[in-house]
């Protein structure tokens, strides 16, 4: 047991406690060696024999027969120097040197005490209750830390929920406004009296250091990014969507945006962060996109998985030659670009209205109408007497439609002219004031303006109920094919209806341009409809990729038991190459057969039906081509919401903020349902800190 090349193959450490004290009963192990060595100096030749005298010299030497060389009985045991404990010593000329220098060791003298104390209970005993009081100890100091840590990382999710400053102007001790975070953080010491004292003595834990804000708030992206791509994953698809946005030291900021299905039943969209790119070239954003798909799916199979992109449909990314989709599709091959229809339709307004003129004319006029009361409080009580409603101020021309504007002021057009007449007639206000009520309440008389107001006031009925049901996170595919049908629809009846336009007109109106007449605005109105529905029907109805959405579309599942639609089976199996023709065939000629799948009023309906009866592993084919049609997304609505989040808490934040605290407190701003879904959020959060670099103070248990 107590050879050299024993101990060699069963590691002393790793032996029980009876067989250790057996081999400190035997002592080392002593064969004869026959160790020789010929060396030569200043031509002459020295031949050197290993000697049995040595033991007797040195009482710790071992040696091994098999290896032909000596080794330390105490390191052996133990571990320690290399060469003494498991390659050995051959060195005849320098034993002595090599024996005097090992002996004097700390890791040798380590060892000899070890082996002195094997087998003495009383010390044995001794050590092992003080070591086991240290522990306790140290955890127990552990535990306060962490509860106090715990304590901070609440005050920081409080501030990122609700888009709160972390840091104030004056952090000192005596400041009188040290910031939100350090106010909770005083708040919750003051009703603790345990975690007060912890805080006055351990500096760490203060946490209003920006080292110590920002490294938790990296912890946290970390863990709510691990979660992400832990379900991204496991799920069967994934699109992405993204769009940039320029803050005010004009940092281009790009959003990104994951969508997929969760638990199999229920449509999600994740943020996942902001990107810094140096400009908006289609060469700069794919590759920043790239980068961070690489990181989420490094293997080729989970390459396949992304289906499709959606951005903010600028030439830059929808390009089919050079733009970002084009780049994305090259890596990624399934990853068919989607329109994002919610801007699409901005893109259509402003087609009607930016080559149109008198269009263009129209909105600045509807503009510089509500600007004109939101530049004084003496305009806008005035306002609030006759109105008794305040005209919000639009954004730029055509910027969400400035639906409620042109609302407001064809509900209110004549209390809003008697508001500029009143401020015209009134002696408070100034000359440039009156002068601008009195043009403004002519343009409210003028027949050309009643004419646009009236017409737009129907259009952007329709346009605003379009925009809603393209807002929705859920959308399906169908879905946007029946709404862009009724879009169509009402902006046909529209047309077919302005012939009669000029018969609801106010009778008390007149032309301010008498170069125009009911006959020339007409014709105007007549090109903006035809514009829009033009637009719409080439923007908005299913390209080739998506023709596969009429498959499950169940209010054609009686025509399609009757007709099967192999035309659109058969593009849909062209564009994902990962269903199965003929499977997928028997499956859906089982679906349109049946009534029961027939109540299903969507692709979401649907799939929840099948989930309820239990048919995911029969409907296998159908259930893919479900969760395609699913994660393809219709808009990217979900970014457009994060750019909000991201102005709000830049508005707060300083202008110097890194990154990686933008994305944050961004991240969790957005994804604050998320965070409270996480199991033990806090605690890794805890891990995550404590393992990024020694600390002062304890977060690790010891066992």
């Amino acid at each position: 047991m107590n050879t050299v090349e024993q101990l060699l193959a069963k590691p002393f450490l790793g032996l029980s406690r009876e067989n250790k004290l057996m081999i400190k009963r035997l002592g080392p192990d002593r064969p004869d060696l026959q160790l020789h060595q010929c060396t030569q100096d200043r031509g002459k030749i020295y031949k050197r024999t290993f000697s049995n005298t040595w033991y007797a010299k040195v009482d710790w030497l071992t040696g091994s027969t098999s290896k032909n060389c000596v080794f330390c009985f105490p390191c052996l045991l133990f571990g320690g120097d290399l060469k003494w404990a498991r390659q050995g010593v051959t060195d005849l000329k320098h034993l002595s040197d090599k024996i005097k220098k090992h002996a004097h060791s700390k890791c040798h003298m380590e060892n000899l005490t070890r082996l002195g104390m094997l087998g003495d209970a009383t010390i044995e005993a001794h050590i092992s209750d003080t070591y086991r009081r240290a522990i306790m100890k140290h955890n127990e100091a552990v535990d306060k830390n962490r509860r106090i840590l715990s304590t901070l990382i609440d005050c920081i999710r409080f501030c990122g929920t609700f888009e709160l400053v972390l840091q104030g102007h004056d952090e000192s001790e005596n400041s009188l406004n040290p910031g939100m975070f350090r106010g909770l953080v005083d708040l919750s010491a003051s009703l603790d009296r345990e975690m007060e004292a912890r805080l006055a003595n351990v500096a760490v834990l203060k946490g209003t250091s920006k080292t110590i804000q920002n490294e938790l708030l990296e912890c946290m992206l970390e863990i709510v990014r691990s979660y992400i791509v832990q379900q991204l994953k496991t799920t069967d698809f994934v699109a992405i969507q993204a769009d940039d946005t320029t803050d005010v030291a004009n940092k281009t900021q790009a959003v990104l945006i994951f969508r997929y299905i969760e638990n199999d039943i229920k449509v999600v969209e994740r943020f996942y962060g902001f990107i810094h790119l140096k400009d908006s070239i289609a060469e700069t954003v794919a590759t920043a996109m790239l980068t961070e798909l690489d990181v989420i799916f490094p293997e080729h199979s989970e390459k396949q998985k992304l289906i499709a992109q959606s951005y903010d449909g600028a030439s830059v990314t929808r390009g089919i030659f050079g733009g970002v989709q084009k780049k994305i599709q090259a890596v990624y091959p399934n990853a068919h670009y989607v329109h994002c229809y919610a801007h699409q339709l901005n893109l259509i307004i402003q087609q009607a209205v930016g080559r149109i003129s008198e269009a263009y004319i129209f909105f600045l006029d509807v503009a510089s109408i509500a600007a004109f009361f939101s530049g004084s409080s003496k305009r806008t009580k005035i306002l609030q007497d006759i109105v008794e409603s305040r005209v919000q101020n639009g954004s730029a021309p055509c910027l969400n439609f400035n639906m409620r504007t042109v609302n407001l002021i064809y509900e209110y057009r004549v209390d809003l002219e008697k508001c500029y007449n009143t401020i015209e007639a009134s002696g408070d206000f100034e000359y440039k004031s009156r002068s601008e009520a009195r043009g403004f309440a002519r343009t409210l008389q003028d027949r050309e303006f009643q004419f646009f107001l009236f017409l737009f006031h129907e259009i952007m009925s329709l346009v605003d109920k379009f925009h809603n049901q393209l807002q929705k996170r859920d959308i399906a595919t169908v879905f946007i094919q029946w709404a862009t049908i009724q879009f169509i629809t009402g902006m046909n009846k529209v047309g077919e209806e302005i012939d009669s336009l000029d018969s609801r007109l106010p009778k008390d109106s007149i032309f301010s341009n008498r170069r125009k007449n009911i006959s020339s605005l007409t014709l105007i109105a007549k090109e903006i409809c035809d514009t829009i529905v033009e637009h719409a029907k080439e923007r908005f109805f299913f390209t080739k990729h998506l023709v596969s959405a009429t498959l499950l579309q169940s209010d054609q599942f009686a025509n399609y038991d009757i007709s099967f639609p192999e035309q659109a089976l058969h593009e849909a199996v062209e564009v994902y190459p990962m269903l199965n023709k003929e499977d997928l065939r028997t499956e859906l000629t089982v679906l349109y057969g049946m009534h029961v799948y027939r109540q299903a009023t969507g692709a979401i309906s649907l799939l929840a039906l099948i989930h309820k009866l239990n048919m995911e592993n029969t409907l296998t084919e159908t259930m893919t081509l479900l969760k395609i049609l699913l994660t393809t997304p219709m808009t990217t609505t979900e970014s457009e919401r994060c750019f909000p989040t991201l102005k709000r808490i830049k508005t707060f934040l300083r202008s110097t903020i890194i990154e990686e605290r933008l994305n944050a407190l961004a991240m969790l701003s957005i994804e604050r349902d998320l965070v409270k879904r996480i199991p033990d959020f806090n605690i890794q959060v805890i891990e995550k800190f404590a393992a990024i670099k020694d600390r002062r103070a304890d977060f690790i248990y010891k066992k």
